[in-house]
């Protein structure tokens, strides 16, 4: 890239990253790429489960989008790696560095601190894909009986090797993938020297989040039923409203600061 390009320049193609992936999203979700998986968020809800969203790193922030906010379903779940430590029995120490996001035998305990019913979703997001907490929470949710989806880069997850001593990879463990377009390494724009910036999966990642969740909603909806949706608790009423819903499902979602 020329060295040349003022930050005004940069920002310009940035948001022409952005726009052509949120586009392609769109045709895809447009076109009913999205429908297998909205399938089985309305199916979990109606048989009175809950939709377990798992991410780690930045995709934590897709887990964040799906589980308890505002336009949001409220039988939702977001299962974190410091689960273990604030539910679990690992020290702080064990959150340092990125060890515990690669380590497969991990998954058992988010597991079974998490509340987990018979008809419970998963829906795990990862750029790359191919750490062993999150393939290793994949294939457990799967041999636990409960559907999987995934939300991934298939660039990204494709070029690299699988970490997980399955061999697999998530997409390939889960019974449907989303590709969240990112590229490989996720960022879009290239420096003097050769350095990479301006990263989209978190950005697209919540595209995704909100695309299901509207889908889930709308479908529900359709039956005559009105849909278990948050509404801002900054707002007259909203913690009542919320909370009626959410005792619906208690012991079964955590709602952390």
């Amino acid at each position: 890239m020329s060295d040349t390009l003022t930050q005004s320049d940069l920002v310009r193609d940035f948001t022409g990253e952005v726009r052509s992936r949120l586009d392609q999203l769109a045709a895809s979700a447009e076109a009913g790429d999205f429908d297998a998986a909205i399938d089985i968020l309305v199916t979990a809800i109606e048989r009175g489960g809950v939709i377990q969203a798992f991410g780690t790193g930045h995709s934590e922030a897709f887990a964040m989008e799906i589980a308890g906010r505002a336009g949001g379903l409220i039988p939702t779940n977001k299962i974190a790696l410091r689960d273990v430590v604030l539910r679990g029995d690992l020290d702080v120490d064990s959150l340092s560095g990125a060890s515990l996001e690669r380590n497969p035998d991990i998954a058992e305990q988010l597991y079974d601190i998490s509340n987990v019913g018979p008809h419970d979703a998963f829906v795990i997001a990862s750029n790359s894909g191919v750490n062993g907490s999150i393939v290793g929470l994949a294939l457990l949710a799967k041999a636990k009986g409960h559907p999987v989806i995934a939300v991934t880069s298939f660039e990204h997850t494709m070029g690299v090797e699988p970490k997980h001593s399955s061999g697999k990879r998530l997409k390939e463990v889960a019974d449907v993938a989303l590709d969240n377009r990112a590229p490989f390494g996720d960022a879009t724009l290239e420096l003097s020297g050769g350095v990479t910036v301006g990263a989209v999966s978190s950005i697209t990642a919540a595209y995704i989040a909100q695309v299901l969740t509207i889908g889930t909603a709308q479908r529900i909806a359709a039956t005559g039923t009105t849909p278990p949706l948050y509404i801002s608790a900054n707002i007259p009423g909203g913690d009542e409203h919320n909370r009626v819903l959410e005792d619906l499902y208690l012991n079964r979602i955590r709602r952390d600061a």
